[in-house]
């Protein structure tokens, strides 16, 4: 999986977020509770481990994203970018000041042990 370079680079924090329902308007946040901060070598693993998702082709299921992460730079005003994964249909949507257009839709395989790593990532982050 790809996500933008110069945004990975300036990450200093990540959201993890467990969506509730899909935004209202097309690049606004996805609604849901923040569940945890990452930081230092957390956002690096993190985002490590996103970028090895292996691609898949796209599977139907009308994208019911379960989790997002928000990525900040060190102001921690606007996230650079937010990316929504939906572990049925395979896909991760991605927007943001930072995610050019060829990024914004991307397929991931779920069933690999990086999608699972991740996965397991964001529900030990939940309470």
């Amino acid at each position: 999986m790809h996500l933008p370079d110069r945004a990975v680079a300036a990450t200093a924090l990540i959201e993890v977020v467990r969506i509730s329902a899909l935004p209202t308007e097309q690049g606004a946040r996805y609604p849901g509770e923040v569940v945890a901060h990452w930081a230092g070598h957390e956002v690096a693993d993190a985002l490590t481990l996103i970028e090895t998702l292996p691609g898949s082709e796209q599977h139907r299921c009308g994208f019911s994203p379960g989790w997002s992460i928000r990525a900040y730079e060190e102001s921690l005003d606007l996230a650079l970018f937010e990316a929504a994964f939906c572990f049925r249909c395979h896909e991760v949507r991605i927007h943001g000041t930072a995610v050019p257009p060829a990024l914004t839709t991307q397929f991931f395989d779920a069933d690999t042990t990086p999608a699972r790593a991740l996965l397991t990532l964001f529900r030990t982050a939940a309470p």
